[in-house]
């Protein structure tokens, strides 16, 4: 519903957002604009505080508290017009300064339909990505690579961007802020790393989360490191101005560890008692924003701030009272907004008159690489080991001499940072391709995949088009680190899309129907196929149909639904039932396991009465339970007899050939299966 309110006009005091200074003397006015936007946030906070208390807001309702001196001169300092930022759930000045009306944060927070998110997501849990500032996710590690990404993004342009990523003493306990912090040092990316630090982590204190002192790590990364006490307000806004100037000429990395003070829990439920009352009542008499009033009040003030408080209160109360209007969010349409509409798509140079080279499955997706970055400025490859090695199975070969360092990146090993890292890009406007080095690493990212980059168009209405490429699979005797098939685990999660192809020209095809989509699109590469097979392969005008199955062989017995490199053992198995016992069978080649179009498989379902079900990854909570659910649910009684599933073993993946032979499916196996499927039958 839409809003159906009128809030009040935003105050003239509020219009001013920005801090510029201009000398090495913070002026009284500087002072004054930072105290009017903390006062104006902890406005807020006691109002939100207050409807948590009497059931009117649910949630995990938060406080910047004790915060203010912080984040609100940053927020002032900060180039709103192209630098990027990721708030906590500390940084409710920023969020007010950032962008948008009063109205519009507190509807977030009421979860109602005025909330800028459709209240999808949680109180404090909003950004602005079309501003440059990335909406918070709970695992708060994570968010600084997604403002590494955005930075790069805005400089890639040439623009003299910069980024300011937030994270509390608890978070910089996290793997991902190492990986981040690395990897805006390796790559130079101007990133300021704030730590808001106020000794709890929820109820954990400083002792049990680290030992040292947090700005010393940055040494450890080649960068600067400054250690601030939250309450020296008159000093840390000259210290954040030369912060920000510095990072912004030098292009480097920094650190600020900030120290806070706790003045409310973790989140409005949050009763502290883990807390010595007596600390609790000399950090309340240390609370800066009052001590701060008061030294302002001392410079002859006081008649300013209680006029521009009272306009504050109003102002706050008003929109409020307008907010809370508004109606409940109803569900309708949040399906439809799982993925993003892809509404542009690359206009791809025709290659009809060239002829088409016989390649590798592997060489068909270096050639996809190739056209991609020459056709797409927007696009950039990265991953371990790339450059000039090509990656372990030389996928990427020759790009790297071809297209340079800016569009072909070796990357740390940090497979978590290097997904919020491509995320932060898609967001801002570049096509990132990410390749693994192999699927089974990719479950270090697997935070990013999913909760992060696979809900943020449902959760803020952007997009995030970048391709994760999974080599995947067994049958290279690589053991069970290296060659398994993971498509069920990350299926369960939606917002991200999957292909997986079983021919060289498909292979080609998809890597191009992955790059345009403006979702996070994984594509699952069988390691076994990168050399087995070749055909020819160049443009196809209609690469979009690998979004739908294929049919691979025709018959009247039964519909065998497969994908990937099963396609070739099932195509072997078929071939010897047809000629060997005059059973033809129909063959699936999926390639697109979502979205999952089962409209042709359906149609096939209903003329042979048979379904087989056949991939490769383990048979417990495998994706064929999942076909044979959805077709049986409502095609039960088109069946003349139950359905056939064949998958791997319910075991890890074994090292020895002949132990990982027997572990998986082969031509033999389910050739084998069938027939006991039919002579039972």
């Amino acid at each position: 519903m839409p809003n159906t309110v009128t809030y009040p006009e935003t105050p003239s005091i509020l219009l001013d957002r920005d801090l510029r200074l201009d000398s090495e003397n913070v002026s009284d006015n500087d002072l004054l604009l930072v105290y009017r936007w903390m006062a104006y946030s902890r406005f807020v906070d006691v109002r939100i505080l207050e409807l948590f208390r009497q059931g009117k807001m649910k949630g995990t309702v938060t406080c910047s508290d004790g915060n203010e001196g912080i984040v609100a001169p940053i927020a002032l300092m900060l180039d709103k017009a192209i630098d990027c930022v990721s708030w906590t759930h500390r940084g409710l000045p920023g969020h007010l300064n950032w962008s948008d009306h009063l109205g519009d944060h507190i509807c977030q927070y009421l979860g109602n339909s005025g909330s800028p998110t459709k209240g999808r997501e949680g109180n404090a849990h909003h950004g602005d990505p079309k501003n440059r500032s990335f909406p918070m996710i709970s695992h708060l590690g994570k968010m600084p690579s997604n403002v590494l990404g955005g930075t790069d993004s805005q400089r890639r342009n040439g623009i003299n961007a910069i980024g300011v990523a937030f994270f509390g003493d608890g978070g910089s306990s996290t793997g991902e802020i190492h990986e981040s912090m690395n990897l805006a040092s390796v790559l130079n990316i101007p990133v300021i790393f704030v730590i808001e630090n106020n000794k709890y982590a929820y109820s954990t204190p400083l002792h049990e989360q680290y030992a040292g002192n947090l700005v010393d790590r940055a040494q450890g990364y080649g960068m600067k490191g400054i250690s601030i006490d939250a309450a020296d307000l008159e000093d840390n806004v000259q210290i954040f101005w030369d912060a920000i100037r510095e990072t912004r000429e030098t292009g480097r990395p920094m650190l600020i560890e900030t120290h806070s003070l706790r003045l409310r829990g973790h989140a409005g439920y949050d009763t502290c008692d883990y807390i010595d009352p007596a600390i609790t009542e000399k950090w309340t008499q240390e609370d800066s924003l009052p001590n701060y009033r008061e030294r302002l009040v001392a410079k002859g003030f006081a008649e300013r701030l209680d006029g521009e408080d009272a306009i504050l209160k109003q102002f706050v109360d008003t929109t409020l009272a307008e907010a809370m209007k508004l109606p409940a969010c109803k569900p309708g349409g949040l399906i439809d907004d799982v993925y993003a509409s892809t509404k542009t798509a690359p206009s791809w140079k025709s290659e009809e008159n060239e002829e088409a080279p016989v390649l590798t499955f592997a060489q068909a997706i270096n050639r996809a690489h190739r056209k991609i970055l020459t056709e797409s400025p927007e696009s950039l490859v990265m991953g371990q080991d790339i450059a000039g090695y090509g990656g372990p199975f030389k996928v990427t070969e020759h790009l790297f001499e071809d297209f340079d360092r800016s569009r072909v990146l070796n990357m740390p090993i940090c497979e978590s940072a290097m997904v919020g890292y491509a995320t932060g890009l898609a967001v801002t406007g570049h096509r990132p391709i990410v390749e693994f080095q192999f699927a089974d690493f990719a479950m270090d990212a697997t935070t990013q995949i999913t909760l992060n980059a696979g809900s943020y168009h449902f959760r803020s209405g952007a997009n995030a088009p970048l391709v994760l490429r999974f080599p995947c699979g067994g049958g290279l005797t690589f053991g069970s680190f290296h060659s398994q098939d993971l498509e069920a685990l990350y299926l369960h999660i939606p917002g991200t899309k999957f292909l997986y192809p079983s021919t060289p020209q498909d292979a080609y095809d998809a890597m191009l129907a992955a790059y345009e989509d403006d979702n996070p699109v994984l594509l699952f590469e069988h390691k076994n196929l990168y050399r087995f097979l070749k055909a020819p392969v160049k443009f196809n005008p209609n690469y979009r149909d690998v979004w739908q199955p294929a049919l691979r062989r025709q018959g009247d017995f039964a519909t065998v639904v497969t994908y990937g490199e099963m396609t070739l053992w099932a195509n072997e198995a078929l071939e010897y039932l047809e000629s060997e016992y005059e059973h033809p069978c129909d063959l699936f080649d999926l390639r697109a396991l979502a979205p999952l179009n089962l409209d042709r498989i359906r149609e096939s379902v209903s003329r042979t009465g048979r379904l087989v079900v056949i991939h490769e990854s383990r048979r417990n909570g495998g994706f064929g339970a999942e076909l044979v659910a959805r077709i049986t649910e409502e095609q039960f009684f088109d069946l003349e007899a139950p359905p056939l599933r064949i998958a791997s073993q319910d075991m890890p993946v074994p090292f020895a050939s002949e132990l990982e032979a027997d572990f998986r499916p082969s031509r033999n196996s389910i050739l084998n299966a069938m027939i006991n499927w039919i002579e039972t039958d």
